[in-house]
């Protein structure tokens, strides 16, 4: 199950569970749609694919939750 990470791990900026900009990798690093842009479509930690992350139904969020842990990794 993807976690669905709370943040852009570049710009810190929140991605709630329901975002539309909220993109990742096959490692679920996670970005927003600006950054993913700035970073060419790019993971910049694996060199992986970032494409648009599933939305989860609101309905599951209560037995499945997204994740509260930010990571933050901007790319100076």
């Amino acid at each position: 199950m993807l976690q669905l990470r709370p943040n852009c791990e570049n710009c810190d900026r929140d991605l709630p569970a329901d975002s539309t900009d909220a993109l990742i990798c096959s490692f679920e690093c996670t970005f927003c749609r600006a950054c993913a842009h700035t970073l060419q479509g790019t993971c910049p930690n694996c060199a992986g694919e970032l494409l648009q992350r599933p939305r989860r139904p609101s309905s599951k969020l209560v037995q499945y939750p997204a994740s509260t842990e930010r990571i933050n990794k901007p790319e100076a």
